[in-house]
C-alpha cells in the first residue's frame, strides 16, 4: 500500500484555507440560513479536503482518483452555492470573485492531480 500524507498536499492546504473562509462568510448569513445555504456551503466546503484526506489513505490509485474527483465535484457545488449567495445578496461581487478565483485555483489543482495519478 502507498504511503500518503493528504496534510503534505497544497491542495488540501487550500482547501482546508478556503473552509474556515467560508465559515467566516457565512456568519454574516441571516439567522433562517443556518440551516439552509449557509449550512449546504459549509459542508461544501468541509467535502473538499475531507475527500482528499479519505482517497489518501485508500490502497490504490484508482481508489483515490476516485475520492479526488468526488471533491473536484463538491468545489463546483460550492462554487454554484457562492453565486447563489451573491445573487441573494448575501455577498458583495468583491467577495463572490475572491472566493471563486480559490476555488477555481482549487479546481485546477485537483484536476492536475487525477491525471497525474490516473497516468501512472
Amino acid at each position: 500500500m502507498k504511503q500518503r500524507n493528504f496534510r503534505n498536499y497544497q491542495v488540501w492546504k487550500d482547501a482546508m484555507n478556503l473552509v474556515s473562509s467560508i465559515y467566516l462568510m457565512t456568519q454574516s448569513f441571516p439567522n433562517h440560513e443556518t440551516y439552509g445555504l449557509a449550512s449546504q456551503m459549509q459542508r461544501a466546503a468541509i467535502s473538499i479536503p475531507s475527500n482528499i484526506a479519505e482517497g489518501s489513505a485508500k490502497p490504490n490509485d484508482s481508489d483515490f482518483a476516485r475520492f479526488l474527483d468526488i471533491a473536484l465535484g463538491s468545489s463546483y457545488e460550492l462554487e454554484t452555492q457562492i453565486t447563489i449567495a451573491h445573487n441573494i445578496n448575501y455577498i458583495d461581487e468583491g467577495t463572490q470573485d475572491q472566493m471563486i478565483f480559490r476555488i477555481i485555483n482549487i479546481q485546477k489543482q485537483l484536476t492536475l492531480f487525477i491525471g497525474k495519478i490516473r497516468s501512472i
